[in-house]
């Protein structure tokens, strides 16, 4: 309502009262005063009720695979933990080379990088890693504020590392490739453009990791209790080579996208599905398809929906012209690093990652179109800055999904301790980039 009221020249009615609305709904998800896909879906109707977009471009996301893709890679992570087969590769992993703490934080991001080719949701990867970290902090008598540093680890690890495969977030990292003009993102091209800065940014969090979390004491490791934890599995079953040929299958499928012009989506929902078949599959059943989490759906379809509705209420370009200065840095690396820093200051207030993409991404890009670089490039830039820091918990669903003593035990606390520092790699991160960008010939 406040909003409503004041004199913004140059906005049209239909962009003023979206803008209320947005701005009222991210406040609501930042103080999680209900269920975001609660507030998402009170937003949806908003804007269908209020006429502000056709229902088409509201609900955008559903005509193309990303939301398809979405509901698959959930299947797939069920499925791969259902099985067993996460959890045995994560022990064969352990007893081979964890031994130390060093190796057991290392070894946390090594984890989450195989598995991101395995479980395309990091929000599975993370609590299948934290299952197979609890046997650890059990087997070597970890003390309690050590645990919550590993605890921590997991789920930070899974911000960098979901960005070296293009299915690594298969919620989020589709939609940087919507911004792509020329259309040819697929997997490989992924993986050499956005892989090394993420590669680096890995390192670098690694890295602070190591640094800001020190034991308090010497890991001594009892292999007992984990060898007998791996027992307890059993010899490798079929439902576990099932699952295995179907995840060889969709890697395949995903890797030759470029080449076979199959929508990564679609075969990820395709390969869930004959997860799902008798004889063949017979490794998802109704329950998994059932447990299917609506309010996430929900969630992304309203985050999605602001940078569509932002540009038909012609919000995006007011916010362009009004945010933005008239004059921008020609030089490429002082331009990242100041769109960097607008995208930071929006995320920080806006707090959810796709929601502040909708919004900063298409504003920004209005400013830089006039300079003939890849809106790609652009999106890329403010993906990987947006999406990899935070201060507090809410500011990215992969650390807030973890806290709590019943997940990874870490509490805002840890958080904020890496959220300050990680600022530095972030904009070394963008720089990275650009320079990787440059060599690549895309800038």
């Amino acid at each position: 309502m406040i909003v409503l009221f004041l004199p913004l020249d140059g906005l049209a009615r239909e962009g003023h009262i979206f803008l209320g609305l947005t701005l009222m709904t991210v406040v609501w998800w930042a103080t999680q005063v209900a269920q975001s896909g609660y507030v998402g879906g009170f937003y949806i109707v908003c804007l269908c009720l209020l006429k502000l977009a056709d229902t088409k471009v509201i609900f955008a996301s559903w005509t193309g695979s990303t939301l398809w893709l979405v509901i698959g890679a959930y299947m797939i992570a069920s499925a791969v933990k259902r099985s067993g087969l996460g959890e045995r590769i994560s022990y064969m992993y352990i007893m081979k080379f964890v031994r130390s703490w060093k190796s057991i934080i290392i070894g946390i991001f090594v984890l989450t990088l195989i598995l991101s080719l395995l479980i395309p949701n990091p929000w599975s990867r993370a609590f299948l890693i934290m299952s197979v970290m609890t046997v650890i902090i059990k087997a070597s008598k970890m003390p309690k504020e050590d645990a919550v540093k590993i605890g921590f680890t997991v789920f930070a690890a899974s911000v960098p590392v979901s960005l070296i495969f293009m299915t690594g977030d298969s919620i989020i990292n589709p939609l940087v490739v919507s911004y792509s003009t020329s259309g040819n993102i697929n997997f490989v091209s992924w993986l050499v453009t956005i892989g090394p800065p993420a590669v680096f940014l890995s390192l670098m969090n690694l890295f602070l990791i190591l640094v800001l979390f020190k034991p308090t004491q010497e890991v001594n490791m009892d292999f007992e209790e984990v060898r007998k934890a791996q027992s307890d599995l059993g010899k490798i079953s079929e439902k576990e080579i099932r699952t295995l040929v179907w995840i060889i299958i969709a890697i395949v499928l995903w890797v030759t996208n470029g080449v076979t012009g199959l929508d990564i989506g679609w075969v990820t929902l395709a390969v869930a599905m004959c997860l799902s078949l008798p004889v063949i599959g017979n490794v998802l059943t109704p329950k998994e398809w059932g447990d299917i989490p609506v309010h996430v759906l929900v969630f992304l379809t309203a985050a999605m929906a602001i940078g569509k509705v932002g540009a038909a209420t012609g919000l995006n370009d007011w916010l362009a012209v009004t945010l933005l200065p008239d004059q921008l840095p020609e030089n490429i690396f002082v331009l990242a690093v100041f769109i960097g820093a607008i995208a930071i200051v929006i995320h920080m207030f806006i707090g959810s990652v796709i929601a502040a993409m909708g919004v900063a991404v298409p504003a920004i890009l209005v400013c830089t179109n006039a300079l003939g670089i890849d809106p790609f490039v652009i999106a890329a830039i403010i993906y990987l800055v947006v999406y990899t820091h935070y201060i507090m918990p809410f500011h990215h669903l992969n650390i807030l999904v973890g806290q709590g003593e019943e997940n990874g035990m870490y509490t805002q606390k840890e958080v904020m301790k890496m959220g300050v520092p990680l600022l530095i790699p972030v904009f070394l991160t963008v720089i990275f980039a650009v320079m990787w960008f440059t060599v690549l010939g895309l800038v």
